[in-house]
């Protein structure tokens, strides 16, 4: 069975949808040639306008497709993954700090950031969010363990009559 290759101005048009552009938006697409001067290429607009909507499209000469952003909306983008990245990085250790039933979780919580901010302090990569968060709450638990319920030590008593 022999696939259909599908052409660049196609591949535009589907991750357009994939990444939730209106099908109705002009879309700026742009071809890129080379030249006889090894320095210069040119470019040429294929379909849209040079005042279109980003991102702007570019294929080049091996039907290669690019996209083009202004600078500010990479930086916004990058701000947006950014702080998806740091309420993920909250979330999970949200999570496993209620995984080991802390006694008052904000204590535990206040604890924990202490903990990662020296880390990240001695860390290459100081923005990093790349911390093993159970390890941290391990190692609280450690050296800390007034600040979490102690299941084995309820679990192990022998049951005491109830009124």
């Amino acid at each position: 069975m022999s696939e259909k290759k599908i052409n660049a101005i196609e591949k535009i048009h589907l991750l357009s949808k994939k990444i939730g552009l209106d099908d109705d938006m002009e879309k700026t697409i742009l071809n890129l040639e080379k030249t006889d001067e090894p320095d210069k290429k040119l470019l040429t607009l294929k379909s849209g306008s040079w005042d279109g909507e980003e991102p702007w499209f570019l294929i080049d000469e091996d039907e290669k497709i690019h996209t083009m952003l202004s600078l500010d909306t990479l930086l916004q983008i990058i701000k947006a993954l950014q702080k998806t990245q740091e309420e993920n990085f909250n979330l999970k250790l949200e999570k496993t700090i209620w995984q080991n039933v802390p006694i008052d979780f904000q204590d535990v919580w206040v604890v924990a950031m202490d903990e990662i901010k020296k880390r990240l302090k001695n860390a290459k990569d100081k923005r990093s969010l790349d911390i093993n968060v159970s390890e941290v709450v391990k190692e609280i638990k450690k050296k800390h363990p007034n600040l979490f319920l102690n299941l084995d030590r309820y679990l192990s008593q022998p049951n005491k009559e109830e009124f």
